[in-house]
């Protein structure tokens, strides 16, 4: 996949666009009218966290690639990170919930018709072969005539028809409170509120959460929130660095991050980060971890 790395300063993750109510885009469309044309829509890094909420009307089978960040992606209490190695397959109709980790580009291809292999599939994260990011992004900017744009998007879902692909099933979701602090933590794996101010914002002990997300997720609230930014970290791995990635899903330090993910997935954020920006990858193995988290 082409990478668009952006700055390796950590910030802090931007307000979402839903909430602040607008969001930047750039819109070019290719052969609109019949069934094989083609919108595409690119959102730009920008001030605010683009997301796109299920009770938006999708009236076309989608396609979300963000280049240089990761999207989460929700169907009921499903969720599930897609790396810029991957791209989001969203069929038309298909009630989801798509959002970044934080400032970053975003395209989406929307589509009238696509293969059956795609619109078979509900919703699935697909793995492309490399040339497909690369292909996107030259129709996402002016000046691209409407025949190249059309062999686009021929070449893209031939590409995509070919990817592997992980479904993204539909879960049904409950309004319980282990739900509650599930959801927030999956929107923002590196949120730092604990349990016990978790428990007063839901208006409970703590000893009553910890048992909630017990018995809902047969974990507690630290190995809860561990799985979910591991799981963010495997994907924001594919092109950022193991320290960069430490602090964007809620670690103090590379050390700590490096030695729970060995722990917990036994083998080292090294062997899955880009080349290009692992170095201090598996040194870090070697140093004390810091406090847990």
């Amino acid at each position: 996949m082409v990478s668009l790395r952006g700055p390796s300063t950590p910030t802090l993750a931007p307000p979402r666009a839903s909430t602040v109510g607008e969001i930047t885009v750039e819109s070019y469309g290719y052969g609109l009218g019949p069934p094989s044309g083609l919108l595409v829509l690119r959102y730009p890094r920008a001030r605010t966290t683009p997301d796109f909420p299920e009770s938006r009307d999708d009236f076309l089978h989608q396609v979300l690639w963000s280049p240089d960040g990761v999207l989460r992606v929700r169907r009921g209490g499903a969720s599930r990170f897609v790396s810029s190695g991957e791209m989001l397959w969203i069929r038309r109709g298909v009630v989801a919930e798509v959002q970044g980790l934080g400032s970053q580009t975003v395209l989406r291809m929307c589509l009238r018709s696509a293969p059956p292999a795609l619109t078979s599939l509900p919703a699935a994260a697909l793995t492309p072969e490399g040339t497909a990011g690369a292909r996107l992004l030259a129709i996402a900017q002016p000046g691209v005539d409407e025949a190249a744009g059309l062999r686009a998007r021929a070449d893209i879902l031939d590409l995509l028809t070919e990817a592997p692909a992980v479904g993204i099933e539909h879960e049904a979701v409950g309004d319980t409170r282990a739900q509650t602090v599930a959801r927030a933590l999956l929107a923002d794996p590196a949120d730092a509120t604990g349990l016990s101010a978790w428990a007063e914002r839901l208006h409970v002990s703590p000893k009553t959460l910890q048992r909630d997300l017990q018995r809902e997720f047969d974990l507690t609230f630290t190995a809860l929130r561990t799985q979910i930014r591991l799981k963010a970290a495997v994907a924001l791995l594919h092109d950022r660095s193991v320290t960069e990635t430490a602090h964007l899903v809620g670690y103090a330090s590379a050390s700590s991050f490096v030695a729970a993910f060995t722990r917990e997935l036994g083998r080292t954020p090294g062997s899955l980060a880009d080349p290009a920006t692992s170095e201090y990858a598996d040194s870090c193995a070697s140093e004390p971890a810091a406090a847990s988290i």
